[in-house]
């Protein structure tokens, strides 16, 4: 009878053994499917493939505790887990060693995964059974989205899925490390995920909701995510780090700078208010820039406060487009100040255009509000906490210190919203400021008048160049060898934009008066 028994588990343990076999056997021609689908270009979906690979896994029968696969660009794991999980903790140096629980060694290896106890909770709640995990490592991108923007690090992915469904909201999140050898000098580092249905041409797109950032050390990337599904690392080219000894002096040159400005634009408003004798459009445009410039400080001393983590995100997005919309407003209307000084000096004939500061306004105050309004309604994530990377003082990596702010997030709109309209308005004020101080030289040289007049010519050339708003082009030199005085003097200038516009509407205002006593007496020789 011993014998008996002994033969037929025996033969229980070859048809295990046979099962196992043929399960491995049917994922590996499935892994070599896909693997030949990225490089003929096949038909099928990406989707269709992974989802078959991900159902062959859930399914698979296997001896022991879990079950390695590999190809030459994907490799799957797949464990079995009990109501007693206590947590799960991989590290390979390619995912090829056996798992440890908490606490394994393997120190210096490029991949990691730490599962948290509460992964099977939920499924536990509902039915205690036996539960199956599976891991898929891709060594490359081929089967997600690629962005020209971004890279994915060491073209890795990883991704985990459980037998009993989706797994979101975890209060301990999943813990996945990748480590590398490169510099990321340079690039913004973002923990993503794949997204399934986020993209209208392809089967999903990479997120980073739900996902933290964190750089222990310079060769090691640690994303934290509340949720199960393929992970990476997004590289995207950042601007030239700010040095981080320097965040200290900047932050208190803008706070300074903008708030002289704030009170000069206010005050500049409410004399205009108080005076209102001159109602003419060059005084209603005058007034609007200030009101424009009024906003666009109180927005931007207000963003880093509300970019800290206690604030909703609400909030931040909230103000992040309101001061998006103040800078348009403020390059409009620098726009429009350079389009009304060549009409006043192009034009020999004063011509009258009907409605003409409404038509301004409308421009000036409209169209900004439509294109924000327009971003919000398409997709309000373009906007909300915008981080800064910092290099240290000996100008390592980018992305151990950083500060934030509500801004703009995604990289196209700032691309064309912010630096091509910024642009576009700059080129078109420094070719308005060239012509007219070549027609302000011509007409001087048939005056020949020196002496006042040279120095008001001076005033006027120097109210001018401010009023255009010439040196917001200091923002396109923020590289190389001009990175560090192109902060200090964009910094500088820009934040005190409004106390300069108050100094020209000081000296316009005086100019006024000076000529009116001086018409006043002339009359009384008369």
């Amino acid at each position: 009878m011993d014998r008996c028994g002994a033969l037929f588990l025996c033969l229980c343990l070859l048809m295990s053994q046979s099962r196992t076999e043929e399960a491995s056997q049917e994922i590996l021609r499935w892994m070599e499917r896909m693997e030949m689908a990225t490089r003929s270009r096949s038909l099928t979906s990406f989707a269709e493939l992974i989802h078959g690979l991900e159902s062959r896994l859930l399914n698979a029968s296997f001896g022991g505790h879990n079950l390695t696969l590999r190809t030459h660009t994907i490799q799957t794991l797949a464990f079995k887990l009990g109501c007693n999980f206590t947590g799960l903790s991989l590290r390979s140096a390619a995912l090829e060693q056996v798992p440890q629980v908490r606490g394994g060694q393997g120190l210096g290896v490029p991949l990691a995964m730490q599962f948290p106890a509460e992964l099977t909770r939920d499924a536990c709640r509902v039915r205690s059974r036996e539960l199956s995990l599976i891991c898929i490592y891709f060594s490359n991108t081929r089967f997600f989205q690629k962005d020209i923007n971004s890279s994915v690090l060491n073209n890795y992915v990883l991704g985990a899925q459980l037998s009993h469904g989706q797994v979101s909201n975890l209060s301990e999140p999943v813990n996945i490390s990748f480590w590398h050898n490169q510099s990321l000098e340079g690039y913004t580092v973002n923990c993503v995920f794949w997204k399934e249905g986020a993209s209208k041409h392809h089967w999903g797109a990479w997120s980073t909701e739900g996902c933290r950032t964190e750089q222990p050390s310079p060769s090691q990337v640690l994303c934290r995510c509340n949720h199960l599904t393929y992970f990476a690392v997004l590289m995207q080219l950042s601007p030239a780090p700010v040095p981080a000894e320097l965040l200290a002096p900047l932050t208190y040159i803008s706070l300074v700078g903008c708030s002289i400005s704030i009170v000069a634009s206010l005050l500049t408003v409410l004399l205009h208010l108080h005076a209102r004798k001159q109602s003419d459009s060059i005084t209603c445009i005058h007034m609007n820039l200030h009101a424009s410039v009024l906003l666009l400080n109180v927005a931007f001393l207000l963003s880093p406060v509300l970019a800290m983590p206690p604030v909703p995100g609400s909030a931040c997005v909230a103000l992040a487009a309101t001061l998006h919309y103040a800078l348009l407003s403020c390059l409009a209307w620098m726009a429009i100040e350079g389009f009304n000084l060549y009409l006043l000096l192009g034009r020999v004939y004063n011509i009258y255009i009907r409605r003409y500061v409404l038509k301004l306004c409308t421009v000036g105050w409209g169209v900004p509000a439509f294109l924000v309004l327009l971003l919000l309604a398409v997709k309000s994530s373009v906007y909300g906490p915008h981080r800064i990377p910092l290099s240290d003082s000996q100008g390592n990596s980018t992305g151990f210190q950083s500060t934030s702010i509500c801004w703009v997030r995604n990289p196209w709109v700032h691309g064309v919203l912010v630096m091509g309209s910024g642009g576009l308005t700059s080129l078109f004020n420094l070719v308005v400021l060239a012509w007219a101080l070549r027609v302000l030289h011509r007409l001087r040289a048939q005056e020949k008048a020196l002496g006042p007049r040279a120095c008001w010519d001076t005033v006027t050339v120097l109210g001018l160049t401010v009023l255009l708003g010439t040196t917001w082009t200091l923002a396109f030199f923020s590289f190389g060898v001009f990175l560090l005085p192109q902060l200090f003097l964009f910094t500088t200038f820009n934040s005190l934009y409004g106390f300069f516009l108050f100094l020209w509407f000081c000296s316009q205002r005086r100019r006024s008066e000076a000529e009116m006593e001086a018409f006043s007496s002339s009359q009384m020789v008369q």
